[in-house]
């Protein structure tokens, strides 16, 4: 049985990952700083953690373990007050020191990368050798990330580099600031979908299960290449522009009204759903991806999951747990709002370490769903 590390396991991915892959027989141990271990929607299942800084990662935590899957990172824009390099530039560094020592104890690498690092594209599909155009510190990181990889890359170190359209589905532990989560979790608390821009962007997406899938293939690809591989994630279908993605879930929520937040600005009293990348209601990421590479080189993987399907699983997840507009509007599901939160109270340091122990927040703890109190 292959013993496999996760970092990054209390977040939205990682809650979803470890019970997947302990399902296919994997034994997993997360590791998890635990900025967002008590946003929670519903009861997580039960997963061996360490509660320890991806920075603070020894050798000795590497002792039995064949294959370390690199989630932990910090996502989106980062924080106001903070530059991008005092976020990013940690995050690149233990990505690479947990790399390095993979590659001393022979451990396997997977490095969670997103899509995001292609940026703006032409009309056609882009590759993974197509060129990059990253437009946010976040995006950059990750590329610069794949970058380090390269260059410890030879032939006894392999590592993969997956790159995630943006992810949807539920999760115990879910993300609202992402793009078809949370137009279908606001139409739902609110019978509205408000766009923080016109809607023109393409996005790739891909379901959280799916996405669990791919690693797992990933884990099981005896590839010794001798250089990075990267592969793109998702499916070449699931490319739509965000008012598709608005109109998949008006039809599966009939009666939902559709705004554009410039037009509205009201409807965002709380700032959840302002992204401070949109000016002027355009958003400039806009990009589709050429899913083609994962096909072959994860032998039969392929997406089970449409944004259609996703968003009716979404829809049943929420009406299982009487879901409202102030579920929707908890500060904890929206990850720079709650990092934010977080520092600015001193909870954390500049460097985002933890000052003391975060409060028992009504936000996040003291609201039931169906009786049972969230944690």
């Amino acid at each position: 049985m292959k013993r496999i590390l996760v970092t990054g396991s209390l977040g939205y991915i990682g809650s979803v990952l470890l019970p997947y892959l302990a399902t296919h027989k994997y034994d997993c141990i997360g590791y998890d700083v635990g900025f967002f271990e008590h946003c929670v929607l519903y009861p997580p299942l039960a997963v061996t953690t360490v509660r320890r800084d991806a920075r603070d990662i020894t050798e000795a935590d590497l002792d039995g373990i064949d294959v370390v899957v690199h989630l932990a990172g910090i996502s989106n824009d980062p924080m106001g007050t903070l530059d991008a390099s005092r976020i990013y530039d940690p995050t690149r560094a233990y990505a690479f020191a947990i790399a390095k020592l993979c590659k001393k104890r022979g451990v396997k690498f997977i490095f969670a990368s997103s899509c995001s690092v292609y940026g703006v594209g032409a009309a056609n599909l882009l590759t993974e050798t197509s060129p990059t155009r990253p437009q946010t510190p976040y995006s950059l990181n990750k590329l610069q990330v794949e970058e380090d990889l390269r260059t410890i890359s030879d032939e006894t170190f392999s590592p993969i580099a997956l790159r995630f359209a943006t992810i949807f589905g539920s999760s115990p532990r879910p993300r609202f600031d992402v793009v078809v989560n949370m137009l279908t979790a606001m139409a739902v608390a609110t019978n509205t979908i408000v766009l923080n821009s016109d809607g023109a962007a393409w996005r790739p997406n891909v379901h959280i299960l799916d996405a669990c899938e791919a690693v797992r293939r990933a884990i099981d690809l005896e590839y010794v290449g001798g250089e990075l591989l990267v592969l793109n994630v998702g499916d070449d279908a699931s490319n739509l522009q965000v008012i598709d993605i608005a109109r998949v879930i008006q039809t599966t929520i009939p009666g939902c009204d559709l705004k554009f937040l410039n037009q509205n600005p009201e409807l965002d009293r709380d700032r959840l759903i302002i992204d401070r990348k949109v000016k002027d209601g355009v958003d400039t990421r806009t990009y589709k991806v050429s899913f083609a590479k994962i096909t072959t080189a994860l032998a039969g993987f392929k997406c089970a999951w449409t944004v259609d399907r996703g968003v009716r699983e979404i829809v049943n997840r929420f009406h299982d747990l009487s879901f409202d507009a102030a579920v929707f509007r908890r500060r904890g599901f929206y990850r720079l709002q709650e990092l934010e939160y977080l520092h600015g109270n001193g909870y954390l340091s500049d460097e985002l370490r933890w000052l003391r122990a975060r409060p028992t927040d009504e936000s996040l703890v003291s609201s039931a769903i169906n009786g049972q109190a969230v944690s």
